[in-house]
């Protein structure tokens, strides 16, 4: 059966976003586009036509990447759960993805972007405000839950969200490396809701 135009154009920009993902993971900043088009079984000019650059193309590899993620830990936290009952439904999925036969390859990821952002600035730019978007989506889980006879606000929702970002990407990446081989569940779960407490409990500001 023929392709449409619009099916042939999301066939390429999943190919490439795909080729990326292997050959950034491999070679990092190294990466050249000509090596992730050709593995793509395309050009660089149709990089160019689906997302501009090599940076928006690593932009969109970090939006794609990280979007199911987001979606699984809406999924795994109770829309009707308190704060800190959902905090502990969010560091226990955390804990579990370390388990996943992904989870190596996704830190080996992490690792190779940082990498890219720090030799590349503009790069690092783009892919902080793509993670920032998507963390806004993570705080509005978060808004408007109970807590301390009040309700979480938009402003400590997102304090709370860059406070568990960090915990968790250390904490993975300790379990990953061996390094923390007591963070089991319990342990995230407890670290996690000792934090929200701290960055909730603190300034709320005005929204």
């Amino acid at each position: 059966m023929r392709r449409t135009r619009a099916e042939t154009k999301e066939r390429n920009r999943r190919a490439l976003l795909d080729a990326a993902f292997q050959l950034v993971a491999r070679d990092g900043h190294r990466a050249r586009l000509e090596d992730i088009a050709e593995h793509a079984d395309l050009t660089t000019g149709a990089v160019y036509s689906l997302f501009g650059s090599k940076g928006g193309l690593l932009t969109a590899l970090v939006e794609d990447y990280l979007r199911p993620h987001y979606q699984e830990i809406e999924q795994a936290v109770p829309r009707e759960a308190d704060l800190l009952a959902a905090v502990d439904a969010f560091a226990r999925y955390y804990r579990r993805s370390c388990d996943t036969p992904e989870a190596r390859s996704d830190l080996a990821l992490q690792i190779t972007l940082l990498d890219m952002a720090l030799h590349d600035p503009g790069l690092g730019s783009q892919i902080a405000r793509t993670i920032q978007e998507q963390e806004g989506h993570l705080a509005a889980l978060f808004t408007g839950r109970a807590h301390a006879g009040g309700s979480v606000t938009p402003r400590q929702a997102r304090r709370l969200v860059t406070a568990l970002r960090a915990l968790f990407v250390g904490l993975s990446q300790g379990v990953l490396l061996d390094l923390a081989p007591g963070a089991d569940e319990e342990f995230f779960a407890d670290a996690a809701r000792a934090l929200a407490v701290g960055a909730v409990d603190g300034p709320a500001g005005s929204d």
